[in-house]
C-alpha cells in the first residue's frame, strides 16, 4: 500500500510525502525545519525512515526549511543539477550535505525509483514520477505554466498525480496583484490555473487514473471550494461524475492533508 499527502501546500509553502511502509519520500520543503518535523511527528513518522528529499526549484516557497533541516539531519537531497548549484551558492545546501543531480535518469533512493521531467517555471523546475516499492507510480506537478508534452508522458499512466491548480483566471485578474505579476502566473513560464487542471485531470481520466491531489493553491486568487468546483463541473460536463471511484482532493495550505491511497 503506498500513501500520499502533503504536511502544506499553497503559495506559502509546499511539501509532499509519499509513503510505502516506514520509508518514505519528500518532495520541496517550503517551510521552516520545524514546521515539517512537528508535522512528521504528528503522522507518526521518524525523520530516520526519510529516504530523501526532492527539490522541484530553488523559489523560497519549496526550500525556505532545507538548509536547517540539512544541518540537524543527514538525509539526501536529489534535484537537477542547476538546482543543486544555485542551492548550494545561495548557502542553502550545506558543504557537508548529500546532494544528488537527476538529470535524465531514473535514481534510486531506499527502494523509490524517482525520474525527474523538466517543467515550464520562470526558473529551472522540474516534476518527479514516483515508482514505489510495492509498484505504484505517482507523480507531482507543480510551478509550470504550461501542460508539455514531456510533462503530459510524465503524468500518464499513474495511479495518482498531484497537479498544480495555483489561481483562478477570474480572481487572478480581477485581484489586487500588480499587473506585470498577473502577467507572469499566467504565462507559459508561471503557474496552472484551475480549468487547465482540469481539462488534464480529465485526460488523464480516460487514461485510467483515478486519485488526484490538487496542489499549489494561491490564497490569493483561489480557493480550495472554487478549484474543486472548477474541475467538478469540467468533468460533470463530460460525463464523468467524481466519487468514490474518481478521488479528488485539494489540499490543505497550512495542515497536513489526508491520506490518499493509491
Amino acid at each position: 500500500m503506498a500513501l500520499f499527502t502533503t504536511l502544506y501546500s499553497g503559495s506559502s509553502g509546499n511539501c509532499a510525502l509519499v509513503l510505502c511502509g516506514r520509508s518514505y519520500l519528500l518532495v520541496d520543503m517550503g517551510k521552516s525545519c520545524r514546521i515539517t518535523v512537528t508535522a512528521l511527528k504528528k503522522l507518526g513518522l521518524a525523520v530516520g525512515d526519510c529516504q530523501g528529499i526532492f527539490i522541484t526549484h530553488e523559489h523560497s516557497d519549496h526550500v525556505a526549511g532545507l538548509e536547517v533541516f540539512l544541518r540537524q539531519h543527514n538525509v539526501p537531497v536529489y534535484g537537477r543539477s542547476d538546482t543543486l548549484d544555485r542551492l548550494a551558492g545561495m548557502g542553502i545546501l550545506p558543504p557537508a550535505a548529500e546532494a544528488v543531480a537527476i538529470d535524465g535518469r531514473c535514481e534510486e533512493a531506499g527502494g523509490f525509483a524517482v525520474t525527474a521531467f523538466a517543467t515550464s517555471h520562470d526558473v529551472p523546475c522540474c516534476g518527479y514520477r514516483i515508482a514505489t516499492p510495492d509498484g505504484r507510480t505517482m507523480a507531482i506537478a507543480t510551478d509550470l505554466g504550461t501542460l508539455t508534452p514531456a510533462v503530459q508522458k510524465n503524468l500518464a499512466g499513474c495511479d495518482l498525480v498531484a497537479l498544480e491548480a495555483n489561481y483562478d483566471l477570474f480572481s487572478l485578474q480581477g485581484g489586487p496583484y500588480p499587473y506585470y505579476l498577473k502577467v507572469r502566473i499566467a504565462s507559459d513560464r508561471g503557474h496552472l490555473d484551475n480549468r487547465a487542471c482540469a481539462a488534464e485531470i480529465m485526460d488523464l481520466i480516460q487514461d485510467g487514473c483515478k486519485k488526484f491531489a490538487l496542489c499549489h493553491l494561491s490564497q490569493t486568487n483561489n480557493t480550495p471550494e472554487l478549484a474543486l468546483l472548477t474541475v467538478h463541473n469540467v468533468l460533470l460536463a463530460a460525463g464523468i461524475t467524481p466519487g468514490p471511484d474518481v478521488v479528488i482532493q485539494a489540499q490543505t495550505r497550512n495542515d497536513i492533508s489526508p491520506w490518499i491511497e493509491f
